[in-house]
């Protein structure tokens, strides 16, 4: 399979241009991933513009790629949003680099009562930051079209709001219905994971208020980091992607 890389200059690309990449991502070609002249590379801006190409030039400070074809991707008709509750250690960032490489459209960092991990300040700006970085990497690893958006960090209560247009899903290892059974209708699905210990009762009578729907996934219960993207692969299989 061809490399993929990303550049904002490819939304307005044609067939027979050439494109450069520059800065991190022509040293990332050059070096990391040692692109030679004359190979196949594909070529996206992260919001649906998808190119073919050949490698024409490679430098680690300059590659040009002539394009040979374009298309683009609309966006899903119904997307998936992971609410990844903040963990301790790396846990919550592996959950958003599993979740965007299986088919996640949007990220939202949520600050649970029970996240032993705190964004606040400056921590906020640079954990988000943080995690665009991860999701952009994990997009390009994937070869999606469209690179998730991170959204910037919610309390409950702001959480709460999107129950009102979107459909609220909460992992619960105790809920009594299976992700597995729930029919997807034409709203996007918002999955809700909590931190290491789980989602507390208050917070859960919040989202019942709220009209949320509580969900387990099966019979074991799985850490945060792998609860959502294990669901975000069964409501891909569920919604016609895979």
């Amino acid at each position: 399979m061809a490399l993929h890389f990303l550049t904002p200059d490819a939304a307005a690309a044609a067939v027979g241009d050439s494109v450069a990449l520059t800065g991190g991502e022509a040293k990332h070609a050059a070096v990391v991933r040692r692109l030679r002249v004359g190979e196949a590379v594909t070529l996206g801006d992260g919001a649906g513009t998808w190119l073919e190409g050949t490698a024409e030039e490679v430098a680690p400070s300059h590659v040009d790629i002539r394009i040979i074809a374009r298309a683009v991707h609309p966006k899903p008709a119904r997307r998936i949003v992971l609410v990844q509750a903040l963990a301790k250690g790396d846990r919550d960032e592996l959950a958003v680099q599993a979740a965007c490489e299986l088919g996640v459209d949007e990220v939202v960092p949520w600050q649970a009562a029970r996240s032993v991990s705190r964004w606040q300040g400056p921590k906020a700006v640079k954990g988000r930051e943080r995690w665009e970085s991860i999701v952009r990497e994990a997009a390009k690893q994937a070869h999606r079209a469209w690179v998730p958006e991170v959204s910037a960090p919610v309390t409950t209560a702001q959480l709460r709001q999107r129950a009102e247009a979107q459909r609220l899903l909460v992992l619960e290892p105790t809920a009594s219905d299976r992700l597995s059974e729930v029919v997807a209708d034409d709203r996007d699905i918002v999955l809700v994971v909590g931190p290491e210990g789980g989602i507390s009762p208050e917070e859960l009578a919040q989202f019942d208020e709220a009209g949320a729907e509580r969900v387990r996934l099966g019979d074991t219960v799985l850490r945060t980091s792998t609860a959502g993207p294990a669901a975000i692969a069964l409501l891909s299989a569920a919604l016609g992607r895979w």
